[in-house]
């Protein structure tokens, strides 16, 4: 059986003066159901999104300047979350080394994403807009991506040796979490097999294993830069850079 279009909001109210704020919160929210309903960025329009929201398209572009701007908005919130929730792992692990923090963090990271799918989907499985490449380094995921680095230069200065060049491992380790935690989400049903959530975190310990050394030696060094490495530095702006 054919399932019904979504209905479409039209004729919506103009906004009383001061209520901007609600207008663009209702724009984000019809960012992510389309985007949640195609799957990639590929349909969502300024003019498609002002029919989802019913009001006319220079009424988006009060509010973001382009495509890029407007879905990096709708999904800065998710990865807010994310990043609190491993922040707030890497504080659990108190006392702990930097090492036992990080892991802390890669397995709050693994967690969200099988607990949270759909939001993880939207994050970091649809296409979104790329928009002026050197804006790439302010994409919000960085609010994610920053603190692991920050946690991986202390490592090095603890003594723990790399495998890759800093912002090489930081790279490398995070695909390797997304592919895990993006294979468990797409070929199996973790509420149905309650064992694959410790699976998934092995895995995540098995490749850090493989890019941190667990014991700290004395004089151990990052290794140098590869040309990699420099085109990955080049385009990172952590979350406290101006």
């Amino acid at each position: 059986m054919q399932r019904n279009a979504p209905t479409r909001r039209t004729g919506r109210p103009r906004s009383r003066r001061g209520h901007g704020d609600q207008l663009r919160d209702e724009i984000l929210a019809a960012v992510n159901r389309l985007l949640d309903e195609s799957g990639s960025d590929e349909k969502l329009t300024m003019r498609a999104v002002a029919q989802e929201v019913g009001v006319a398209a220079p009424s988006i572009y009060l509010h973001f300047a382009d495509k890029s701007q407007l879905v990096w908005a709708a999904l800065a919130d998710k990865y807010t979350q994310l990043a609190e929730v491993m922040r707030a792992a890497d504080q659990a692990a108190g006392d702990a080394g930097p090492r036992d923090r990080l892991r802390a963090q890669l397995h709050a990271y693994c967690l969200f994403a099988l607990e949270n799918p759909g939001r993880y989907r939207l994050m970091y499985q649809v296409r979104q807009p790329v928009g002026d490449p050197a804006q790439l380094g302010r994409h919000p995921a960085r609010q994610v991506t920053g603190p692991l680095r920050r946690v991986l230069r202390e490592c090095a200065q603890a003594g723990h040796p790399f495998a890759l060049p800093l912002h090489q491992l930081a790279y490398t380790l995070w695909t390797s979490l997304h592919g895990i935690v993006s294979i468990q989400l797409t070929m199996a049903d973790t509420a149905e097999m309650p064992y694959a959530t410790q699976g998934v975190l092995d895995l995540a310990d098995g490749v850090l294993d493989a890019l941190v050394g667990s014991e700290a030696t004395d004089g151990a060094e990052i290794p140098a830069p590869t040309d990699i490495d420099r085109v990955i530095a080049a385009s990172v702006v952590d979350e406290d850079s101006s």
